[in-house]
């Protein structure tokens, strides 16, 4: 089969082209690009293509890349094909945003040819990856330690907007619906430079690409080299790991559409909160791809989210110990609450660890019985103990219970938020009755929770503070007749 039909089977089998497509195609003069124009133009009356010619000068390589320019818009003069021919100052873009040249490139070209789709009404983008770049890049994935999603290297398909973008070189937003395809991906190099010499088509060279600073240049010229010593075949078992981990990673992914709606209990464009009971039930994989989708969906320019930064969160979130956090990266991390993780930037100081109450609400609490704590989802039990065991009251573990000592309440207990000039005893610093902010900050207790975190207040004094501690004239001891059981609960709604 030569390699059109080839070609012709893979757009089909991929659904790369569909009838009356605009195609954007981005040309930069070398072996793969001209080679693909080539072949789209054979493609082009089968398909009823409209397409366009683009090339991007990235402001480097001086009068080379002023002639692959000019040689492009010649070319595309030739054939008889519309074309754009736009400079950028990459070196400049690259250092601004401090970024490699490489990366600032890959950016900067994939705007430009969405901006050039948007202008001329296109659909698709066709670039000329082909089967050698695919095991490139999947070996630079597997060394710099991605997970399945880096492994499954370049797709033939994928909407550019899921790309990292330089969206301040674009003039307008990227559609949603305008698509990247591959049509050479499974093509090896040496049998494009072998089409490109049976058709008589004479490309540019770029010096660059000999130039082994770039890391993927090493990789082509030593690396790959080196490992073909220990098996000819290793590119070609590199593309076949990208497909077979593509296709579980796509599987994975239908799944965790699933897991995702029934962990997910609240989300915002600050933060992503899990019902942790959920979470905890879900096999280890399916933790690691939560926590990494959370961290891409606030963090939507993350190219990267290693192994180990989710391991870690992972990690701390299975130890469940209240208040852990876990560092990921674009500034977030993972907070391990009583009944929620939550993954959110680190500055908003943050931690959902149970009930909350408005600011200024004052409740009075049945005593015994039910409160609800509005419409919060949870509720405030008390119930008077009539047979009750020291030991087993002071080896209480749910920070949501408190035992206290019921003829030191009086008749009247409140809950409230925290008010201006409030001090709290606590128990275990012999009496003393600091200020409640000092006490929170030095507990540690997050900002943002300060004024909604509940108290319950007895006789005018704050007696436990909610979740964190309980007051020192409250404390069940030797002389306690009677005890007091306060539970806070979350309903079956929440």
């Amino acid at each position: 089969m030569n390699l059109l039909a080839r070609v012709r089977s893979f757009v089909q089998d991929h659904h790369l082209l569909t009838t009356g497509d605009g195609v954007v195609v981005g040309v930069s003069g070398g072996p793969d690009s001209l080679c693909l124009l080539h072949l789209l133009l054979r493609l082009r009356d089968e398909y009823a293509l409209a397409l366009h010619v683009a090339h991007l000068h990235h402001g480097a390589r001086g009068a080379d890349a002023d002639a692959d320019a000019a040689f492009v818009s010649a070319l595309a003069h030739r054939w008889g094909l519309p074309v754009t021919v736009v400079r950028r100052d990459v070196p400049a873009i690259a250092a601004a945003h401090k970024l490699a040249f490489e990366e600032a490139a890959r950016r900067v070209r994939y705007t430009f040819l969405a901006q050039v789709a948007q202008d001329v009404g296109a659909t698709r983008v066709a670039v000329g990856h082909n089967a050698d770049d695919q095991a490139e890049t999947v070996l630079m994935h597997l060394l710099r330690g991605a997970g399945p999603a880096g492994l499954r290297g370049m797709r033939p398909a994928a909407p550019l907007t899921a790309y990292r973008l330089l969206g301040e070189v674009a003039e307008a937003p990227i559609p949603s619906a305008l698509v990247l395809i591959r049509p050479l991906l499974s093509t090896p190099r040496a049998e494009v430079e072998r089409y490109c010499a049976e058709e008589g088509l004479e490309p540019r060279f770029d010096r660059s690409n000999l130039d082994t600073t770039y890391f993927r240049n090493r990789l082509r010229h030593e690396l790959l080299p080196l490992l073909e010593t220990a098996n000819p075949n290793i590119r070609r078992r590199l593309v076949r790991t990208a497909e077979v981990v593509a296709a579980d990673y796509d599987l994975l992914s239908q799944i965790l559409d699933q897991v995702w709606d029934e962990v997910v209990v609240s989300e915002t464009a600050e933060a992503i909160f899990f019902d942790r009971v959920a979470w905890e039930s879900q096999h280890r994989s399916l933790q690691r791809a939560l926590v990494r989708r959370a961290a891409y969906r606030l963090r939507p320019h993350l190219r990267d989210v290693s192994f180990v930064h989710v391991e870690n969160a992972v990690r701390v979130a299975r130890a469940g110990k209240t208040g852990g956090q876990a560092t990921l990266p674009g500034g977030l991390a993972l907070t391990v609450g009583y009944d929620r993780l939550v993954v959110a930037g680190v500055e908003l100081d943050f931690l959902p660890v149970g009930p909350t109450l408005p600011p200024t609400v004052v409740l009075d609490v049945a005593f015994p019985g039910i409160t609800p704590l509005l419409d919060t989802g949870w509720f405030l039990e008390a119930v008077w103990l009539e047979e009750w065991n020291r030991a087993e009251v002071e080896a209480n573990t749910d920070r949501w219970t408190a035992y206290l000592d019921g003829d030191r309440l009086g008749d009247r207990v409140l809950l409230r938020t925290r008010r201006q000039g409030d001090r709290f005893r606590p128990h275990g610093m012999g009496g003393h009755a600091p200020r409640l902010t000092d006490w929170m900050i030095n507990a540690k207790l997050p900002r943002l929770l300060r004024d909604r975190l509940p108290l319950l207040v007895a006789g005018g004094e704050i007696v436990w503070v909610c979740g964190y501690r309980v007051a020192e004239t409250v404390i069940v001891g030797p002389e306690t007749r009677h005890v007091v059981r306060f539970r806070l609960q979350a309903t079956e709604a929440r």
